[in-house]
């Protein structure tokens, strides 16, 4: 099996390998995007990439990916090119990854997308938590390829930091048992163990956001494409300071920040982990319990890249991803970003092809965010009204019913009663205009 968490020493040089398999495609980006997205993903790896190969099939070969002439000229141009590895731009199944690598022996490595995406999340992950749900993604990656090229699991997925850790002390064998035996029985073992902690993790999210839900104070998750600029308007809308980078999946742990509205509202705005074509099941699996934050959202603000040539296919792309972990049915406004890149005409030809809860901002510039604001305001609390009352000490369940149903923005307890200033539905301003000021 190659070790897939490198330093940039031992891999420099890339030839990356795509294939389009006609109406057995699954990509929403064309094979010349995807592989173009590939090269980003390696430049934010650490990796040069100095050729690539693409081939049409209907479909992969079960033993080498691509056709047996293809893995010949794949050997030659990595021979010509002085490439250590050959980057595919589809996971290979455990038999692909076997063949291809007895092919080209310990002089070039092979490693797939989701490997790589893999080793970016490793790179980036910062707390506790992401580590946590890196290292079991890379291992139930990790678990079915396991071969007996390995001699001991001196290094294993672990997270952040560096690309390198340990598994802890692999026990003895028992009578009869193989090494590829040991080392997957400890890796299975490893891998409750982090599900364990994992759940901990989702239970105590799972009260924090029963606490902000008493709070009543409404919920907007960023989600969109990787680099589409989720925390760069985080930072903007909240002078936040949250780390941003041309690059990949520059950050994973998702931030909540409040944010105040027009008109004295707050909200809390949640920055996610970034979406992208052929996202690994590991990863979507893994990073449950931080998905269930988009879940729990009041609305959600769609952030895309106008400036991407393949915007639309990246939309596309988030959208599935939204109705795979069933958030499609959240209320949504979509925020074309970094329109500080466009020209004149283009920008005209997007807004005019805009849909309905369309918006157009840079987050870099601050253009177009105070009428976000606004539309925020409108959509979390359309069918609402701003009120000031005083209600009479003895009037505590019209003070629940402020808290339960509306949006309380400032709350004074005086000597003549509690002094209430928020939004109310209109359906229950009857019950408190006697006491409205």
């Amino acid at each position: 099996m190659t070790d897939l968490f490198y330093t940039e020493e031992e891999l420099e040089k890339a030839i990356m390998v795509g294939v389009w398999l006609g109406k057995n495609n699954s990509a929403v980006l064309d094979l010349e995007g995807s592989l173009e997205e590939l090269a980003f993903l390696a430049e934010t790896a650490g990796i040069e990439v100095v050729g690539e190969i693409s081939q049409n099939l209907i479909n992969p070969n079960p033993k080498t990916y691509i056709g047996s002439g293809k893995v010949e000229e794949l050997k030659l141009l990595t021979d010509e090119l002085g490439a250590d590895m050959v980057l595919f731009d589809d996971e290979l199944s455990p038999r692909h990854q076997r063949e291809l690598e007895e092919v080209f022996g310990n002089k070039v490595k092979v490693i797939d997308r989701t490997a790589l995406i893999l080793d970016i999340f490793a790179q980036h992950a910062d707390t506790a938590e992401g580590k946590l749900q890196v290292e079991l993604a890379q291992l139930h990656y990790r678990l079915p390829r396991l071969t007996r090229a390995w001699t001991h699991l001196a290094r294993q997925a672990g997270g952040g930091g560096g690309r390198t850790g340990s598994v802890g002390g692999v026990g003895l064998r028992g009578p009869g048992e193989t090494q590829l035996e040991t080392d997957r029985r400890e890796i299975q073992k490893r891998i409750t163990k982090l599900e364990d902690e994992l759940e901990k993790v989702r239970e105590r999210r799972a009260r924090h956001r029963s606490q902000r839900k008493k709070s009543n104070i409404p919920i907007v998750a960023l989600v969109g494409y990787t680099n589409a600029g989720k925390s760069t308007l985080l930072n903007a809308i909240s002078s936040a300071e949250i780390y941003v980078a041309d690059q990949l999946f520059a950050t994973l742990d998702p931030t909540i920040r409040q944010l105040q509205l027009p008109g004295g509202t707050e909200v809390l705005v949640s920055d996610t982990v970034g979406f992208i074509q052929k996202l690994p099941t590991q990863l979507v699996a893994a990073f449950r319990a931080t998905l269930e934050e988009i879940n729990e959202a009041d609305l959600l603000l769609h952030i895309v890249d106008a400036s991407h040539e393949h915007y639309l296919e990246q939309s596309y792309s988030v959208l599935e991803t939204l109705r795979e972990i069933d958030a499609g049915e959240i209320p949504i406004l979509t925020v074309y970003n970094k329109i500080d890149l466009l020209d004149a005409e283009t920008l005209d030809d997007l807004e005019q092809d805009a849909g309905q809860d369309t918006y157009f901002i840079s987050a870099k510039t601050g253009e177009g965010i105070e009428a976000l604001q606004e539309a925020i305001a409108d959509e979390l609390f359309t069918g609402q009204s701003m009120v000031k009352v005083l209600l009479p000490y003895s009037e505590g369940k019209l003070v629940s019913i402020f808290h339960e149903r509306g949006n309380v923005i400032n709350i004074e307890h005086l000597e003549e009663g509690i002094l209430i200033y928020g939004r109310l539905p209109k359906e229950t301003l009857p019950y408190f205009r006697e006491y409205a000021i």
